[in-house]
């Protein structure tokens, strides 16, 4: 029998745990970066016109069903799935679940050996699901800060091609191939869904839904006017892109006026947080004398309300919608 040394134990175990970390990881990874291919798809496409479908049940496949269920009505796990779409994550809410469900398993044995058990649910709890959601919604406003960047450049390329003759599908195209992700992406379900028979309108709505930009809202109901009414969409087309500019560089501008007003509330609201710090950290005694006294925790408990009532009074004075 082959006597090992606590050492070369320790080590084998420490090697084996990081092994079937990195395999659990490829495993995951694996599930979530799986897509389909563009062969795939086309041929489920085909099998599904070859068995007689109809146009919408062909278009189902380009449209999310998470993102056609009103904002009110909306279920958490459609909302859930919406989030996903927004962000650009193209997979399935389960493998994130799953995901999510590994990530507080992990936190939870990793602090269970430094906490009691009760502390350690609660950081697993905390980090492991509230995280991932701060995650999604900043993956989201990411996006939708590039997108909306982006679809000055995408209107113009459009209406440079239909002043030349080209039809809407051909320019959508365009914006398609020639700008990078998220608009490119964005404006290729838009391409699919009008070659595979839907209007040019719809196209655009869904589009807007599924963005949820104000930007991409202005664009749906100026073609959809455009689309009933008639028109020179080129012109309509030049002046929303110019106008959507002009709307940057407003914003751009109030930031630039308010900013000395949002670092005045910034500071204002963790200087409290500072000096208390300080205090404890060079006279413990100031507070330890008095903290004994009955009324201290009222005391503390109405300071601690003020001041984050005064942050986000703050933070009010200085946000502006437009």
């Amino acid at each position: 029998m082959i006597d090992l040394q606590p050492n070369i134990l320790n080590i084998l175990i420490y090697v084996s745990i990081f092994l079937g970390i990195l395999l659990a990881y490829e495993g995951v990874h694996q599930l979530l970066a799986r897509k389909e291919t563009h062969g795939e798809a086309r041929n489920r496409r085909m099998k599904l016109i070859q068995n007689g479908a109809s146009t919408d049940q062909v278009l189902q496949l380009l449209r999310d069903p998470a993102m056609m269920a009103a904002g009110e009505k909306a279920g958490l796990i459609t909302r859930f799935r919406r989030l996903l779409v927004q962000a650009g994550l193209a997979v399935s809410p389960i493998w994130v679940v799953l995901a999510v469900s590994l990530l507080v398993l992990m936190i939870f044995f990793g602090a269970s050996r430094f906490l009691a058990p009760e502390l350690a649910v609660i950081l697993s709890a905390v980090f492991g699901l509230i995280g991932p959601v701060i995650v999604l919604v900043a993956m989201k406003d990411a996006r939708s800060k590039k997108l909306t960047k982006q679809l000055p450049d995408a209107l113009d390329l459009m209406a440079r091609g239909l002043k030349v003759g080209h039809p809407v599908a051909v320019t959508v195209g365009n914006v398609a191939s020639d700008l990078p992700d998220p608009i490119g992406s964005e404006f290729g379900i838009i391409k699919d869904q009008i070659n595979y028979g839907d209007d040019v309108a719809t196209a655009f709505h869904d589009f807007a839904h599924r963005v949820g930009t104000e930007d991409a809202k202005y664009l749906a109901v100026s073609i959809g006017i455009q689309h009933g009414t008639g028109g020179n969409l080129s012109r309509v087309l030049s002046i929303l892109s110019q106008t959507i500019r002009d709307r940057h560089t407003m914003q751009k501008k109030i930031k630039a006026i308010s900013a000395e007003g949002r670092l005045s509330s910034l500071i204002l609201t963790i200087l409290p947080v500072i000096i208390y710090l300080s205090i404890e950290i060079s006279t413990p005694t100031f507070y330890g004398d008095v903290r004994s006294d009955p009324l201290f925790p009222y005391f503390a408990q109405v300071i601690i309300g003020l001041t984050i009532a005064q942050g986000f009074i703050l933070k009010r004075l200085v946000k502006f919608r437009f």
